[in-house]
């Protein structure tokens, strides 16, 4: 698996390509689906506008059907035969009562042929006791029917009765006598059937209906495929503002509600239609949405699986490979088969880490080649004068036959010598090479004991196991004898202490000498920062460039002013910088 790099995620190339493909492929779907509820939308109305049509056709066609048919009640009324039955029908002898009433049910029956809206027609005639219809002949007076349609007539306008499951147009004609009575009464009751016929042709889609009501009688005559739930919401539907066009939910399922009201008759017709054969004709656009839907996601994910593939990882394989260039392992190429952009960038990258190695064979190498020869030089440099007053030492404790001091002096001597000349490893624990710096001191303290004092401190714990190049304590505490303390009149003091802070370890070497200004330190320390090869070589120089070989630039030796107010050597080592640079 290949870790993710150390940006974070939203920067990395991979998820800017996936972006970029979100931004090209999201305003395509945008679009889509503002087509598709642009086309409902468009659907839905054009189905209205085209039912709205229909439904103010119907109420047209029914309203001049009722004025036509109050238009033949009024002229029944002002028939002179009908008013010569109902003020002289007592006069009449049978033959002329019989010649009348023929007379009256044929013109009843032709009335009735006219309109299929027709069930019967009715003259009831109060004066008489008779009921005479088109349907029926002559028949005996129903007071109950007069009385409600008379009550119906005295407190409707629009002189449309309903009852029971029955819808009448009656109309009268006040009698000459009482005023407050007609002596005639002429009732049309429609056939609800032909009304419903006439209804049903609005309905041309499948599951829809209409229905036809009043304001004051409610439900009339419904036609099509319904529920009582959807009458139910219809019927509520038309007390509320008459729209173009409503949504209504009738047990979870959506219907589109179209209505149209005439004002002269007081009704309403309202059409319904489910929403589902609204979307139907959309279908094949959503299902190709579907499709478009299901094409752009498989492609959003074969383009995001083909850039991490072919983009992505390949960009990964080469962060690493980075990353273990960084960490010093030059030693790992990437294996690779590409033969494309990546494929250059992988030669290219494996031929740059075998020319790296030759420039560390060439540079590196030969720097610690050179670096233990130098060791070499400084080991063999043993001082004449330091071995002289060693064997001065010896003679004179002889002399005095101090066995004991000898003994400890030949033991010191023997640790320090054989430390120096040893051919093992060049680099060594700091708690060894300290030791061997504090027997350098002990054995100087034999000879200086009474002029030149020495303060070492412990070693920390913490820093006892670094691991530290051979001789870069003892022979800055050697300068400091040789240059500086040993010509001292004075009282000489040497001052060796140890400091850590974080991964920074610091050993320093002070004494109180008064041999060196200001601007020798200063001149010391440039020598120091110089990087040139053929420069003399010092004790000082040589640790320094070990040391900064090893541990990297901000590691080494540095001089400064003691606060004995002699000169402070400072050998600095950052772990920090051996992990990352070695």
């Amino acid at each position: 698996m290949f870790s993710i790099p150390v940006h974070p995620l939203r920067k990395t190339i991979f998820v800017r390509l996936i972006v970029m493909y979100l931004a090209v492929i999201l305003p395509i779907i945008s679009l889509g689906v503002y087509l598709y509820n642009w086309s409902y939308h468009n659907a839905s109305q054009e189905i209205s506008k085209n039912t709205l049509i229909q439904l103010d056709s119907y109420l047209e066609n029914l309203n001049r059907e009722i004025q036509w048919l109050e238009i033949q009640q009024f002229d029944i009324l002002q028939d002179n035969e009908l008013r010569k039955v109902a003020f002289t029908w007592g006069v009449m002898d049978n033959v002329q009562r019989k010649s009348s009433m023929n007379y009256m049910v044929h013109r009843l029956t032709s009335i009735k042929n006219t309109s299929n809206y027709i069930k019967d027609i009715f003259i009831h005639i109060i004066t008489i006791d008779k009921t005479i219809s088109a349907g029926n002949a002559v028949q005996d007076f129903d007071h109950l029917k007069y009385e409600y349609i008379l009550s119906g007539i005295q407190g409707n306008e629009r002189r449309l009765i309903k009852k029971e499951d029955s819808l009448y147009l009656s109309t009268s004609m006040m009698g000459v006598n009482n005023v407050n009575e007609p002596f005639a009464v002429v009732q049309i009751e429609f056939d609800t059937e032909e009304l419903k016929a006439a209804l049903d042709k609005i309905n041309l889609y499948p599951k829809s209906g209409s229905f036809l009501l009043s304001e004051e009688m409610g439900l009339i005559v419904v036609a099509g495929e319904e529920s009582p739930h959807i009458k139910e919401s219809y019927r509520n539907a038309v007390n509320r503002s008459i729209d173009i066009m409503n949504l209504v939910d009738v047990e979870g399922e959506n219907y589109h509600i179209d209505k149209a009201y005439s004002e002269e008759m007081g009704l309403f017709v309202v059409s319904y239609l489910p929403e589902e054969v609204v979307s139907r004709p959309l279908n094949k656009f959503s299902n190709w949405a579907l499709v478009f839907a299901f094409t752009s996601i498989s492609a959003l994910i074969i383009y995001a699986y083909s850039t991490y593939r072919l983009v992505h990882r390949p960009l990964l394989l080469l962060i690493q490979g980075f990353k273990r260039m960084e960490k010093g392992h030059l030693d790992m190429p990437i294996k690779h088969e590409k033969t494309d952009e990546f494929g250059f960038l992988y030669d290219r990258y494996n031929k740059m880490l075998i020319r790296l190695q030759m420039l560390i064979d060439q540079d590196y190498k030969q720097k610690m080649m050179m670096q233990k020869a130098e060791l070499k030089q400084l080991q063999s440099q043993i001082n004449p004068h330091f071995l002289y007053n060693s064997f001065f030492i010896l003679n004179s404790l002889a002399k005095l036959e101090d066995t004991e001091r000898i003994e400890l002096f030949t033991k010191m001597l023997g640790e320090y010598f054989r430390f120096i000349t040893r051919n093992g490893d060049n680099d060594v624990l700091l708690v060894d090479e300290i030791k061997h710096a504090r027997t350098y001191t002990e054995i100087q303290n034999l000879r200086f004991s009474r002029r030149i004092s020495v303060q070492f401190d412990e070693l920390p714990k913490e820093m006892e196991r670094i691991k530290v190049p051979r001789l870069i304590v003892q022979p800055i505490i050697e300068n400091a004898y040789e240059h500086s303390l040993e010509k001292m009149s004075d009282q000489g003091l040497l001052l060796v202490t140890f400091e850590m802070h974080d991964n920074e370890f610091s050993i320093i070497v002070e004494d109180n000498g008064d041999t060196l200004s200001d601007d020798d330190i200063h001149k010391l320390s440039e020598r120091l920062a110089m990087k040139e090869d053929n420069q003399e070589l010092t004790g000082i120089i040589n640790i320094h460039r070990r040391i900064e070989l090893i541990y990297g630039q901000g590691s080494g030796v540095f001089l400064s002013r003691s606060t004995l107010n002699g000169l402070k050597v400072m050998v600095r080592i950052n772990l920090e910088k051996e992990n990352s640079d070695v």
